[in-house]
């Protein structure tokens, strides 16, 4: 079956949600919203068979098996709403800017019995899998500390650096750890002329001693996109960034000398975003969610409130 899909937002992050649902097999764009003719005129080149619209609501909703909101973070309660009022929502990170808009949109899912995602693209990618499986077999021992540098991205003026770069790295934390921290501090303060804080420096303390830490930076003249898990056995260093190696095993067998052996470790390097959409399409076949349950959405958003 193929489900027809509502994108709501066609600016900056719409074009590549775009693409990797026109890539799917599980997916078409039925109709593309924007309230900028620019950006509309742009979506009909692209995508000439999808319907446009200035206003989502005049959309006939009995078509449409998924909204996706890639809209202004202010817009995204609003907008999320309503349309899981009719049918499945998957909404661009992050979900919302406070726990009380996020726990009523997880109330509204469960009543109207739609499925609400949201874009953590980096926790359906090949590297993030690999990881899970590191930690899960214990094969480098126990995880002793990560450290994580997230620097350049597009100032914004909606959310600042935390919810627009942190949530990434607290996104693949609950989902790799499954768990809050237990100890949260952090620095956050603007390094050129922002409405928002444009650098944070995060600790978390989780339990087991598990230490970790994290850099996010708008302000960067290079693209830092790199997380590194320190196990008892190795150093695993992963970076989104390159475009085949993103994994680096540095694993060593003496304890009291540094000499490491590095690994190359082959990974899925399908697009997060496409198998992200792939995931949305199997769950909504098989009328399961499992990534998206046990609080995973107000946990994350309770852990970006207190930092």
């Amino acid at each position: 079956m193929i489900y027809n899909v509502v994108l709501v937002g066609y600016g900056y992050w719409g074009p590549k949600l775009a693409r990797n649902i026109q890539n799917s097999n599980k997916f078409r764009i039925h109709s593309i919203v924007d309230t900028s003719k620019k950006n509309l005129e742009i979506a009909k080149k692209n995508f000439p068979l999808s319907k446009l619209y200035r206003d989502y609501q005049k959309i006939n909703n009995d078509k449409i098996d998924l909204a996706i909101i890639s809209t202004p973070t202010k817009f995204h309660f609003k907008i999320a709403d309503y349309f899981l009022n009719f049918t499945n929502v998957l909404v661009e990170k992050p979900l919302a800017l406070n726990l009380r808009d996020v726990l009523l949109l997880e109330k509204k899912a469960v009543k109207s019995k739609k499925k609400l995602f949201v874009d953590y693209p980096f926790i359906f990618s090949g590297s993030i899998k690999y990881i899970e499986n590191l930690i899960n077999s214990r094969k480098y021992g126990k995880l002793l500390e990560i450290e994580s540098f997230r620097e350049q991205a597009p100032v914004r003026k909606d959310a600042d650096v935390v919810w627009d770069l942190g949530v990434h790295d607290i996104s693949i934390l609950r989902y790799l750890l499954k768990s809050k921290p237990i100890k949260i501090q952090s620095l956050k303060y603007n390094t050129i002329k922002t409405s928002k804080k444009d650098t944070a420096y995060i600790n978390l303390k989780f339990k087991n001693d598990l230490k970790v830490f994290i850099k996010n930076s708008w302000i960067s003249p290079i693209k830092i996109r790199i997380i590194k898990f320190k196990f008892e056995k190795a150093i695993v260093i992963c970076d989104e960034n390159e475009p085949i190696y993103k994994l680096k095993i540095y694993s060593r067998n003496n304890h009291s000398k540094p000499n490491y052996k590095l690994e190359l470790p082959e990974i899925d390097l399908s697009e997060p975003l496409f198998n992200l959409i792939e995931y949305i399409g199997k769950s909504i076949q098989d009328n399961k969610n499992p990534i998206f349950k046990n609080n995973f959405n107000a946990d994350i958003t309770k852990i970006l409130e207190k930092i």
